[in-house]
């Protein structure tokens, strides 16, 4: 049991940061891991450096932590995180050993301080600054497209746009990907192929890279860049990173919503901005636009 108080605890964090500084780097998680490794021991999960909750001038919320503490002693345990409405800590794997934590750093912190000696965890391969200057390097393409894909290409359950769902996939495939495509992705992901852009992919999510890009192959159809935990990377140095090569390789953006497409000029900033007129067929008018404002 590790039973801190909140100075120890910060601490705690500190030692862990300084033992895997200039040492540790991502490790890509093959499928089966993914799918067996749910539950690993505390020891195994270190703070990510480059979180708020890891930085001394911000540090973890002891509020959110105790409110976590609460919780988990009201149930008892919190080996089923889906018990309490709690999502299993988010992670990747790390050289030299362990995982490092993409998301849920509070609530690892409530079971450790509680005394868990397993705690869930949700395993996926994150997009970094280095996977992204590879993708750029490989493309031949100058022009790219953007869509969130919580938002725009998925359709959330019990959304309006449930009625405006692709086709679910046949059996097993439906029971591993639970995600349904809005109906005309794939073909205006097709159209954009076909048109010379790169197709970017972002989301507030941390799903895995590779799961994405899986899920779109059973659609028979390819994305350039997937960046997830989009919350996560707000700050700004890895916005101008960014933001940065984008600028560099691209000679323009077009963004797609569900309501317009919006197309950025890279060297200038400035932008044309289009309404999209009719939800009903909403792929062919993006077409429509894309096709008109070359």
């Amino acid at each position: 049991m590790i039973n801190l108080g909140n100075s120890e605890f910060d601490n705690y964090i500190a030692e862990e940061i300084q033992k895997y500084n200039g040492v540790s780097m991502p490790l890509k998680t093959g499928m089966l891991r993914r799918l067996l490794v749910t539950r690993v021991g505390y020891k195994r999960l270190h703070p990510n450096p480059n979180d708020e909750f890891s930085r001394p001038e911000i540090g973890p919320s002891y509020r959110i932590i105790s409110d976590y503490e609460k919780k988990f002693l009201h149930y008892g345990c919190p080996s089923d995180f889906c018990v309490m409405g709690l999502d299993p800590i988010v992670v990747e794997r790390m050289h030299p050993d362990g995982y490092m934590i993409l998301n849920g750093h509070h609530r690892w912190a409530a079971a450790i301080r509680l005394g868990y000696k397993k705690i869930p965890i949700k395993i996926v391969n994150f997009t970094h600054e280095e996977d992204i200057k590879e993708i750029l390097a490989h493309s031949v393409h100058d022009k790219r497209v953007t869509l969130d894909l919580d938002e725009v290409v998925f359709c959330p359950e019990g959304n309006e746009m449930t009625a405006q769902e692709e086709k679910a996939l046949s059996f097993p495939f439906n029971r591993f990907y639970k995600e349904r495509l809005r109906v005309g992705i794939p073909a205006l992901f097709r159209f954009f192929e076909k048109n010379g852009y790169d197709i970017w992919v972002y989301s507030s999510k941390f799903y895995s890279t590779d799961y994405i890009k899986s899920l779109f192959n059973r659609y028979h159809v390819k994305v350039t860049g997937i960046v997830t935990g989009t919350e996560k990377r707000r700050n700004k140095e890895f916005r101008a990173k960014h933001d940065k090569l984008i600028k560099e390789k691209y000679k323009h953006t077009l963004h797609v919503d569900s309501d317009t497409v919006l197309k950025i000029y890279s060297k200038t900033g400035e932008f044309e901005e289009y309404d999209i007129e009719s939800k009903n067929a909403w792929s062919k008018n993006v077409m429509d636009i894309v096709g008109a404002a070359k």
